[in-house]
């Protein structure tokens, strides 16, 4: 399955909103902000899947980030 939580995983849309528990209008603002840096994802069929280790490499990068 595609969605396993390991190294070289991918997460589905509903995945990454349910991690970072956030609105869909969120997420999609997120995806749109080039500032932001958040992963591209990899569409199939129209569904966007999410490699987690992006993910979690964009994690670390936000925590350096000064608020």
């Amino acid at each position: 399955m595609l969605t396993q939580n390991t190294s070289g995983a991918y997460l589905t849309s509903n995945q990454v909103l349910a991690r970072y528990s956030i609105a869909p209008i969120t997420f999609y603002r997120w995806q749109k902000n080039p500032a932001l840096g958040f992963p591209k994802p990899l569409v199939i069929n129209r569904r966007k899947f999410f490699k987690a280790d992006e993910l979690a490499a964009w994690e670390r990068e936000r925590a350096k980030v000064p608020a």
